[in-house]
């Protein structure tokens, strides 16, 4: 009986995976994207409604043209691998968030925040786009709905997303935030490192795809080393991985994202 309730467990967990593009990785996927796309949209409307959003025309101008060249990039990927289906129900956001967090991300469904502080760091157009195609990986690779899988599992038994929020809405939401990785005071389910180098791999290939220098990758990571060195860390290296695996990883990596590079 013990060995028939373990095949039906195990059977039921590889039903609930899904596989990352690009790494092929699979991953725990309990959350359908219908769901996890709608839970991101409502979260996404409530941190921009308390903003304060950046009313630097240059700014938002700069992170919108480095947004949309990247989800191009991603949609033609997709495209070609005839994987289209992978990014329904994405609605492309990009806003700025006038806040010296050093920080940024993408939710679920193309939902993306920079905060200005990241900016004087990024340095420049290049830079930007290290930063946000890494963000977006996450999103593209549903980072997010792994996340809040694991946070079911762990937090509520496993309980279905539906089911939890009728129950339990305001735990849930928070659990969707964490899994989100949005906002410095909100942590407890970390990316892992796996999750984090998965994010630098495909964003190497989609910032080049979007006729990005993906070489720029090293630049940024080694002035972010350096920022690390002088100061305790930026928000955006808080679960990361050292900045010195990070950047012999990307040297690893970049051979296959130079591929993908056309300059424009």
């Amino acid at each position: 009986m013990l060995k028939k309730l373990t095949l039906v467990a195990s059977l039921a967990f590889v039903a609930a995976c899904s596989t990352v593009p690009i790494t092929g990785r699979r991953q725990l996927s309990l959350v359908s994207d219908t769901e996890i796309n709608t839970l991101a949209a409502q979260q996404y409307r409530e941190v921009i409604a308390k903003g304060p959003l950046s009313t630097n025309s240059q700014d938002v101008a700069l992170v919108r043209r480095v947004g949309q060249r990247i989800q191009g990039a991603v949609e033609t990927y997709f495209r070609q691998q005839n994987a289209s289906d992978q990014l329904a129900g994405y609605q492309w956001e990009f806003n700025v968030i006038q806040d010296k967090q050093e920080n940024a991300w993408c939710m679920p469904g193309g939902k993306v925040a920079v905060y200005t502080g990241i900016l004087p760091i990024t340095q420049d157009e290049n830079g930007l786009a290290v930063v946000m195609a890494h963000e977006i990986a996450h999103a593209v690779a549903k980072h997010g709905s792994e996340r809040m899988s694991q946070g079911l599992v762990q937090q509520l038994g496993g309980q279905a997303l539906s089911a939890a929020l009728s129950t339990n809405a305001p735990a849930t939401q928070q659990l969707a935030l964490q899994a989100f990785g949005v906002g410095s005071q909100i942590g407890l389910l970390k990316y892992g490192r796996n999750q984090e180098s998965e994010a630098d791999h495909l964003g190497l290939i989609f910032m080049a795809l979007a006729g990005y220098n993906p070489d720029g990758a090293i630049t940024f990571w080694q002035r972010m080393d350096a920022r690390e060195n002088a100061a305790s860390p930026p928000e955006f290296l808080s679960t990361h991985p050292s900045n010195g695996t990070r950047i012999a990883d990307i040297q690893r990596e970049l051979p296959e994202a130079r591929k993908y590079y056309t300059a424009r």
